[in-house]
Order: structure tokens, then sequence, then C-alpha cells
């Protein structure tokens, strides 16, 4: 299981500061200049946000950030705001932010946009699955802020396309999803390409050992900035498991959506071929969905997307690839069909519902096959999840244990042979290991 920040030895990240806690009440007290405060304005919030109120100041000031904060709580606007009021007026690109996925790319370039607009800066968001020479058309016309994934990112800067000599500010969002991604390596590449002397923010719902061991030597004296508990899911989703048997389970979501007809759903499967099997069967069933995963191109994902965020579609099938790259208000309801493999995961998928003080309700469809999952997704929230029946829907028989009652997933079988001869060498085998 991955590890979280709250759960990092001292030795390992010294130089963290403690929580910052102002109590700053306005976008003015923040210290944001008037184009800023405009582009607050027309991105359409009243009042700073916990993770705006920390941020900001501390990143206006120069100072290295790691911000671990949950999803929906304004964490691009955080770090844009005053990226680009430290920016100012200049030639090339002078701020990158990294992030995983295309659709995250595209979610920060939006934002990115309105903001820099009110300060005639220019904005270009670089990642792959679309046309190579749009993108770099506009990053030859100027730009000061470039939003990229790594792949894409690396290919121009191998073309001769773009170069980071005078970036002051990069930004590592999701930096723990990249990690778990397989870009790390890459994400090095890109840091080495930069000037020694720079700013850096690392954003991330949660925060991993591995990605903060990564960067431990690239950060100077960094504020630590954490809302609420790390990887715990937003207080307004309300949590239920639904056990049901394998064999029941499509047939139970189906019934789900035509009887209580949620306005807008988000479902998540393990894999590519499950979510195309279960779009298939919602729409023989008269549920109007679409599907979102890497085998998509980008213009099917774009598609899908937006029919999701206009009311077209009402379902949205998902895999956890792309899960932090869906950003839709107004989700009512998130569906594991089938429970992820990483607890993490689990506070990831929930919390693209419930976003910005919303409510929203989060459902398991649970089988006998998912309990040590469960388990472990109980024990990383820190309490059981109610388990309910769906009413109306006729069960089959189900027996399927209460998260007490599951024991210990069973480990790996020895070889006794080998135990024996290691026994007869002088090794002893108990609960804590050999001696």
């Amino acid at each position: 299981m991955t590890q979280i920040l709250t759960d990092l030895t001292p030795d390992l990240m010294p130089e963290l500061k403690p929580d910052l806690k102002p109590d700053l009440k306005t976008f003015a007290d923040l210290n944001l200049d008037r184009a800023m405060l405009d582009a607050v304005a027309k991105l359409g919030y009243d009042e700073p946000t916990p993770v705006q109120e920390q941020a900001i100041p501390q990143i206006l000031a120069g100072r290295d950030v790691v911000g671990c904060a949950q999803t929906g709580t304004g964490k691009t606007a955080a770090f844009v705001l005053p990226i680009l009021q430290r920016l100012g007026r200049g030639t090339g690109v002078r701020a990158l932010v990294v992030t995983p996925t295309r659709e995250l790319c595209a979610q920060i370039d939006e934002v990115a946009r309105i903001c820099a607009r009110c300060n005639g800066q220019h904005v270009v968001a670089v990642y792959g699955g679309v046309p190579y020479e749009p993108q770099v058309q506009k990053v030859r016309r100027g730009v000061d802020l470039v939003i990229a994934t790594p792949g894409r990112l690396l290919d121009m800067i191998q073309r001769g396309d773009l170069t980071l000599s005078k970036v002051e500010i990069i930004v590592l969002d999701e930096a723990d999803r990249m990690l778990d991604m397989g870009f790390w390596p890459d994400v090095q590449r890109i840091i080495r390409k930069l000037p020694e002397k720079r700013q850096n923010l690392l954003f991330s719902a949660t925060m991993s050992r591995g990605v903060l061991e990564a960067v431990r030597d690239t950060l100077h004296d960094p504020a630590r900035i954490q809302i609420g508990e790390v990887a715990m899911p937003v207080d307004e989703v309300e949590q239920a498991v639904y056990p049901v048997t394998a064999e029941q389970k499509t047939e139970l979501l189906v019934h789900f959506l035509r009887e209580q007809k949620p306005t807008r759903t988000l479902i998540f499967t393990r894999t590519k071929h499950k979510a195309d099997r279960l779009a298939t069967h919602l729409t023989r069933h008269g549920i109007k969905g679409t599907i979102m995963h890497s085998n998509r191109t980008q213009s099917q994902r774009e598609h899908a997307l937006e029919g999701f965020k206009n009311g077209r579609y009402s379902v949205l099938i998902a895999t956890d690839i792309v899960a932090r790259g869906i950003d839709v208000e107004g989700i009512s309801h998130v569906v594991n069909y089938d429970i992820p493999a990483k607890p993490e995961d689990y506070v990831h998928r929930i919390g693209r519902t419930a976003r910005a003080g919303a409510s929203g309700e989060a459902m398991i469809l649970l089988t006998a096959e998912d309990v040590h999952e469960l388990k472990a997704i109980e024990r990383l929230i820190g309490s059981e999840i109610e388990r309910r029946d769906l009413p109306g829907f006729t069960y089959d028989h189900r027996h399927i244990p209460e998260s007490k009652d599951v024991p210990k997933r069973p480990g790996k079988l020895l070889y006794r042979g080998g135990a024996q001869r290691a026994m007869q060498r002088g090794f002893h085998f108990s609960k804590k290991g050999a001696h």
C-alpha cells in the first residue's frame, strides 16, 4: 500500500515545515494583484479555499511547497494564480506544470488560460494523442507557462522545438500518480534539463514515500501544506457497500440506474475490456453511457468527457488510469463496479463526487472475492462502510463475510522441504520471520 505523508519518518524529510494556518478571509488578503483578482472573479470563486489560503502566499514568497490536499479543493488555482503573478512579463517558457494524464493537463490548461488572459500572458498545453504540429506552432508563437504530460514534453525537447533553459518555476501535479504510472524516469529527465536555481512545487491528493525520496534533494526549505486528513475521503461523500454475487453484479447496477435514476453517475472498472463490455450491456438496457480509458483516442476521450459534462450521457464508465483527469461538477454517484486493488485509488475515485462542498454518494458492489480489498480500504479510511441492500432487487443466495469476520489474507505457500533444510542449518521461522 502506498505510504502517505503522515506516515513518513522525520529522517526522510526533516526540512518539511509544520502546517501553515494563516487567518485570511479574502483573495485580496493573499496579496494577489488586480489582474489575478480579476481572474479569480472569472473563475467564480467568492472566497479562498483552505489550500488556496495556505499555498498562494507561500508561492508568491518564492518558497518551495509540498502540497497535499483532497481533490475538489481548488488546488489548480492555488498554484496557477501565484505562478502567473510571479512571472510578470518576459520571454520564453518560464513556468512548467507536469502532470500524468491528458485529461488533467486539459483541465489545468482551462483554468490557466482564464488567468493568463487577465495578465496578457500565454499558456500552451502539450500532451499526446493529438497532432504534434499545432502544439509546436503555439509554442513557437511565444508562451510563458507550459502544461504538459511527460512523453510529449520530452518529444518536443528532443526535436529541439522547446527549451526549458529559462524555467523559473516547476509544478509536479499528482506526482505520486506519475510514479505509480511509471512516468518517474521521464520526470527525472525533465528535471535535469531545468536551471538549478528555480522554485519547486509538488501538489497531490496523496504523497507517497517514493516520491518524496525521489525529490528530497530537489526541494529547498519547502513549506508543507496539508489540508484535512491525507488520503481521506471528503466528509460530504455518503459511502455504502452493496454485497452481491459476481453473477448478479451487472443486473444490480442496471436495476439501480433504471429505478433510482441518478443525475450523473461515474462508474469505475478495473480493466478497459470490462468497461467496454459494461457499456454495451447498459446500452442494451436503454441506459445512455459513454466510455473513457487509455485505448480510446484523445478525440474520443474529449467527446466522452464533454458529453458527460453537458448531460448528453448520464453515465461515464472509466478506468483508474484516467480517474484524476475527470473533473466534472454535479457527479451525484460514484459506483465502484470493480473494487480497486489499491485502497488509495478508492479515495481518488470517490473524490470525483462531493466536490467543492457539494454532496454525493459512493457505492461499492462487493462480491465474495473482494472482501480483502474492502478491508484494506476500511483500514485506510479508519472506519467500516455501511452495508446495504438495494430496495426492490431480488438477490440470489449470498455468502459474503462481514469485514470483522474476514480472515487474514493467506500468504505465499512455502516449499516444506526447503523450510526443513533451513531449520537443519540453524534457521528457525516464526511470525517475526527467520532468525
